[in-house]
Order: C-alpha cells, then sequence, then structure tokens
C-alpha cells in the first residue's frame, strides 16, 4: 500500500509523464502549461521542492534537446548520423538535472561504484552471482532477437557493425546515467526505491516516444527499465545495468528496429 509521501510524489510524477508525452509529440503549449503547474507545486509545497525543480529541470532540458533536434532535421546528413546525434544530445539532459542537483546543493550520484562481479544477487527465490547473472541475461537477449536478425539480408549485420555499436554506447549509457543515475538517486532520498524504480521507469519507457515509437510499446519499455532499476539497486552499480542496455540496443539494431 502506498504511503502518503509516496502518493503525493506520484501525483506530481502524474504531469511530469503529461511533460514528456507532450514534448515527445512536440505539443510544445502543453508542455509550457505543465511546467506552470509544476512551478505553482514547488512554490506551494516546500518539502517536494528539490523533486519538483528535478522534473522542471528534465521537462525544460527535454524541450531544449527538442528544438536542438528540429534545429539539426534542417541539415542534409545521413540516416545513421542524424540517430547519433539525436541520441548524443540526451547530455542535454544530463547537464540540466546535474545544475538543479548542484543548486540545491547535493551531490551528484550515478551509482557509480564498481560491480562486484563475484557478488550474489537475492533473487525472491534464489541467489545466483552476478557474473552468472549477466552472462544469462545476455543468452536470453540473443535468442530474442536471434529469430528478427536471421531474416534480414546477408551482410546487414556487417554493413551496420560500426553504427550499431556506436548507437547502443552512446544510448545505454546516456539513458542509464538519465534514469538509473540522476533520476532514480534524487528519488531514492524520497521514497522507497520500489517506487522509485516504478516512476523512473515509466518515464523511460514514455522517453521513447521521441524516437516515433508508439505510445503502447514505449509503454512496455518501462519493464526493461524496471528490470534495469532492480538490478542498479541489486548491485549498487549502473555498469551491470549499461551492458545489458547496451546488449539489447545491439540487438535492436541488427535486427533492424532502429533502422
Amino acid at each position: 500500500m502506498l504511503s502518503s509521501k509516496s502518493l503525493s510524489l506520484y501525483l506530481i510524477a502524474i504531469p511530469f509523464f503529461l511533460g514528456i508525452i507532450f514534448t515527445a509529440y512536440r505539443l510544445f503549449l502543453g508542455l509550457i502549461i505543465i511546467i506552470l503547474f509544476l512551478l505553482i507545486i514547488y512554490i506551494v509545497n516546500v518539502n517536494y521542492r528539490f523533486i519538483t525543480s528535478i522534473f522542471i529541470a528534465f521537462l525544460i532540458s527535454f524541450l531544449i534537446y527538442q528544438l536542438t533536434n528540429i534545429f539539426i532535421d534542417n541539415f542534409e546528413i545521413s540516416r545513421e548520423l542524424r540517430i547519433l546525434v539525436n541520441r548524443g544530445l540526451l547530455i542535454i539532459i544530463i547537464i540540466g538535472l546535474s545544475i538543479v542537483i548542484i543548486l540545491h546543493k547535493k551531490k551528484i550520484s550515478f551509482f557509480s561504484n564498481k560491480a562486484n562481479w563475484n557478488s550474489s544477487i537475492s533473487l525472491p527465490f534464489h541467489s545466483i552471482k552476478l557474473s552468472y547473472f549477466m552472462l544469462i541475461g545476455v543468452i536470453i537477449t540473443g535468442l530474442v532477437f536471434t529469430p528478427i536478425m536471421l531474416d534480414q539480408e546477408p551482410g546487414y549485420i556487417k554493413s551496420i557493425l560500426v553504427f550499431a555499436l556506436l548507437f547502443s554506447i552512446i544510448n545505454a549509457t546516456l539513458e542509464e546515467l538519465i534514469w538509473r543515475g540522476l533520476l532514480l538517486t534524487s528519488l531514492i532520498e524520497y521514497i522507497s526505491a520500489t517506487n522509485a524504480i516504478i516512476i523512473t521507469s515509466i518515464g523511460f519507457g514514455l522517453l521513447h516516444l521521441v524516437v516515433g515509437i508508439p505510445l503502447l510499446i514505449s509503454l512496455l519499455f518501462s519493464i526493461g527499465g524496471l528490470f534495469y532499476g532492480f538490478i542498479v539497486i541489486k548491485t549498487n552499480s549502473i555498469y551491470p545495468a549499461i551492458i545489458f542496455h547496451f546488449v539489447v540496443n545491439v540487438g535492436m539494431v541488427f535486427s533492424g528496429l532502429i533502422l
């Protein structure tokens, strides 16, 4: 059952989610209304000023990200380069969030501890060594994407290998630093790890609207966010989540789901 504190934060998170949707669809008037609403909450509710300012910073940074991409759309560049630039511009959101954290005199944290690969992860009915867990996860991911990859034209994977690696490194690293780094560490100070993971996972899924993924499928991406968040909390390190995210992104590119 939700505590009153968690419920209050979910109510603040709802306009945050709407702001992501409006920005992704370039409905900027709706975004402005959302930001004004969050500003009112910031003024009225002293207890949640930091979190509210984090949400506002994200949305303003996301708006700058979108406007920058609209500007770049005017240039004649290859689709591959356009996608890489689009993903690289996620650094704008990281900068925006970092500025707010610094202004509130809080420590910037990314769960940057080194992963102990020999440690065990406690699952509901079993404990498993992290290295084995990672290996099993990578194998399962490979098996999921293999049938789709086999349907591609001969030589397709070889032709996009460099793009796949660059895209996956940039996208996995920056998305994890945003959602399982800055945002998760910010929320976890105020609510339980479970609720913090849920909120960041929904936002993570909705962010995929910006690359043209339908709303329902974007929400399904939130399941991946839950998994990544679980791994980060269990290991106290963001690196296993980045590795999993990287492998999934490589599989998506090789399966023709990105280009």
